[in-house]
């Protein structure tokens, strides 16, 4: 996997280049592109954009990931129409968005989203429009609704390989950066002088990364240079906005590699601050628990079974989790209760830089208590906890937390077991307990293991 890390960041096979005023154009004979590929939705919406007099093209991730032969998850259209303009067009049609105004057009289930050509911001500030554009003292971008022309859009994308416009109509592609060079050549390279670029828009950090690992493609290296540098502009992002982009990170199929690289490039701290500070107290344990939680995540994406962000935000956080309670039981408190209020205290902190809504806080707060409960089986406690809606889920953190190396006396072995015997087995398995200290449940005697596979999953 490290070796795959450190290919992406590869010396240019050119050095960044100025946008063209005017675009490579690739006739249908030249790409193999065809109109019936793309949602027949998205492809109403420009011919009827372009039948209002209107320019209008598909535009980003779904060319780019057609050229690739990828399935795109969505179909975006770029226009010189305003979003007031397009509105008027489709009765279906809703504007969305303040910092980035934009229209979404429904088909029942299936959302087109509709941008406006985009210009660059005046670089006066007497001469920008607060209601159009503004930026913060960093050079960040709080507000882009400076509409221009297709030129300017384009130089307003992020990455060469995001700035290609297909126009179903005439079928054709319209290429101002020499995206399709870097598709070709497998290289994520930023449009424009990269610092500038990484201060208008700190997230471009994080989707650089995201590209290269999904991609498999090599991170050009004046795009790369500055990452470790900025990296600690991420914590200007709004938290509600890094949720989105870190379950886009993490759920994208290719999160073990995407956290090495974050890693590697100090993204990974202003992110998880916490538990960027246990990689660097205790490096092996939690590197360990982060990557087997990430590639058992991957894998479930591959084979289309569920994952939960609750399970995957357990994962990331858990390596900060066990010197807080121990700080805790050390000052007298039991331990389910130290769990519960350093659980507590480490979800508040960790919310502050990404914005986990209560509905996957409340389950991470769950799976966690269930591992200083899994230990207690004496009487009947096994099988409350057997009943436990969130038993699978802590069953298999705690297979996680073993695989990375943590010793639990063969507790995930006995669960493993207990759950495969039948009411018999059970009982004696209780019985073998009688005398142990209930606190920690005790250490059982060796027994043969059952034929079951351990399964330590990404959460069901």
């Amino acid at each position: 996997m490290l070796k795959k890390l450190f290919q992406s960041f590869r010396t240019p096979l050119r050095r960044t280049q100025h946008i063209r005023s005017t675009p490579e154009v690739l006739n249908s004979g030249q790409h193999s592109l065809q109109k019936a590929q793309f949602s027949r939705y998205a492809v109403n919406i420009v011919e009827r954009l372009q039948s209002a007099g209107y320019q209008a093209y598909l535009v980003g991730g779904c060319v780019r990931d057609m050229l690739l032969g990828i399935t795109p998850k969505d179909f975006d259209v770029a226009t010189s129409a305003t979003p007031e303009q397009v509105r008027a067009e489709f009765r279906n049609a809703r504007i969305i968005g303040r910092r980035f105004k934009l229209v979404h057009i429904h088909f029942g289930r299936e959302i087109i989203e509709v941008a406006t050509f985009r210009a660059n911001h005046p670089q006066n500030e007497d001469d920008e429009d607060s209601n159009q554009s503004s930026r913060n003292e960093s050079g960040r971008i709080l507000r882009d609704n400076v509409y221009g022309t297709l030129e300017e859009d384009a130089q307003r994308r992020d990455f060469t390989i995001n700035a290609l416009y297909y126009d179903p109509v005439s079928e054709r592609i319209l290429d101002y950066a020499n995206g399709v060079h870097d598709i070709r050549n497998h290289l994520i390279r930023l449009i424009g002088d990269p610092v500038q670029r990484y201060q208008e828009d700190p997230v471009r950090m994080l989707r650089a990364v995201r590209f290269a690992a999904k991609l498999n493609f090599g991170i050009e290296k004046h795009t790369v240079q500055p990452i470790r540098d900025l990296a600690p502009m991420l914590r200007e992002i709004p938290s509600a906005r890094l949720f989105e982009e870190v379950l886009k990170l993490f759920l994208s199929g290719h999160g073990a590699i995407t956290y090495e690289m974050l890693v590697d490039l100090q993204l990974f701290e202003p992110l998880f601050p916490a538990s960027a500070d246990a990689l660097e107290h205790n490096p092996e344990y939690t590197h360990t628990l982060i990557s087997e939680a990430l590639t058992n995540t991957d894998l479930r994406i591959k084979q289309n079974k569920p994952v939960t962000p609750a399970f995957l935000f357990a994962a990331l956080l858990w390596p900060a989790l066990p010197a807080r309670v121990l700080r805790l039981q050390e000052r007298g408190m039991p331990p389910i209760p130290a769990m519960q209020e350093a659980a507590h205290e480490l979800i508040a902190e960790q919310c502050q830089r990404i914005a986990i809504p209560k509905r996957f806080t409340m389950p991470i707060r769950e799976i966690w208590d269930m591992q200083e409960r899994l230990p207690r089986r004496s009487g009947k406690r096994a099988d409350l906890l057997l009943d436990n809606p969130r038993f699978r889920a802590g069953y298999d953190f705690l297979l996680l937390r073993e695989s990375a190396g943590e010793q639990t006396d063969g507790l995930g072995e006995w669960w493993t077991d207990y759950q495969d015997a039948n009411d018999s087995g059970r009982r004696d398995m209780i019985r073998e307990l009688s005398g142990k200290d209930d606190g920690t449940g005790g250490a059982p005697r060796k027994r043969r293991r059952s034929n079951a596979k351990r399964k330590s999953a990404a959460g069901e």
